[in-house]
């Protein structure tokens, strides 16, 4: 099942003296910041809104004011707190382009009927993504190209891949 919110950043200091604080954003587009009000935090076992004004957007930062907090102690306090959007709010993706949370969990299975077991990482280390299955295969690293993965089903929470283009591509790390 799909998660209802999605992370988009998480609060890694105080910046200032006036309550700012410094966001380390988790999206691909930090743009989506611009013009946001409300973000959700996890409490109390589910989620509550929290009132944001987003000052500006550094290079790897935004830098914002939550609702209430005045001051460089009560931003302190909200360290290491994520940030979420619900999925009414999320940006549009294409067709093909899923959100990272929803692959987590995904079993991978071969179009030769392996099974790689279930996706734990995506790493990304520049160009493509490289998916992280463990299983009974071992670790065994995928890169996210279209000619390798043939298909996400999310509601079967399968991903399918082409046996002999993983044969080409994938590294199998066998314990």
């Amino acid at each position: 099942m799909l998660s209802e919110y999605l992370m988009i950043g998480e609060i890694t200091k105080p910046q200032g003296v006036r309550g700012e604080v410094k966001v380390r954003p988790c999206t691909c587009n930090p743009e989506r910041f611009e013009g946001l009000e409300t973000v959700y935090v996890e409490r109390d076992g589910g989620y509550a809104p929290m009132q944001i004004a987003v000052n500006r957007l550094g290079a790897d930062a935004i830098f914002m004011n939550v609702a209430g907090v005045t001051d460089r102690d009560a931003a302190e306090k909200l360290r290491g707190t994520k940030l979420y959007i619900d999925r009414a709010h999320a940006v549009e993706l294409d067709e093909d382009t899923n959100f990272l949370t929803d692959l987590y969990g995904l079993r991978g299975v071969v179009s030769d009927g392996r099974d790689l077991g279930k996706l734990t990482d995506v790493m990304q280390p520049g160009g493509n993504d490289v998916y992280v299955f463990k299983g009974e295969l071992g670790e065994v690293l995928v890169p996210a190209l279209k000619s390798v993965v043939l298909k996400v089903d999310l509601e079967k929470g399968e991903m399918l891949l082409d046996g002999k283009r993983l044969g080409e591509v994938a590294v199998f790390d066998e314990d």
